[in-house]
């Protein structure tokens, strides 16, 4: 075997050895994202939990509307965003927001 012939074998092996290489990229790239996506599609919606509780903003003693569902702890979120997230909420789930008993609304950061 001479020098031409030694240096075409040595290129024709790393390519076949980066072919394979690749082609082995390109199968787990696609395995993870086939698993990825089926591992959201199984999930149930966690909770995140904190270490730190914030304190619950403090409502003033207010009369309570006729066929509201009582008080609820906010914690860091202002009075007009939690009215917008009941009513997305209310809406989402195609029921009157006075079906609704909402507890708390927490801002997660």
């Amino acid at each position: 075997m001479n020098i031409g012939e030694a240096a075409i074998t040595a290129v024709f092996g790393y390519a076949v050895v980066f072919a394979g290489l690749l082609i082995l990229m390109i199968v787990l790239y696609c395995m993870g994202a086939f698993f990825k996506e089926k591992s959201f599609e199984k999930t149930e919606p966690t909770v995140l939990i904190e270490e730190t509780k914030p304190e619950p903003i403090q409502n003033t003693e207010k009369k309570v509307a006729p066929g509201s569902a009582g008080r609820i702890k906010l914690y860091d979120v202002p009075d007009k965003e939690a009215a917008m997230i009941m009513a997305i909420v209310a809406d989402t789930m195609k029921k009157p927001i006075n079906e609704l008993h909402f507890i708390s609304i927490k801002e997660v950061k």
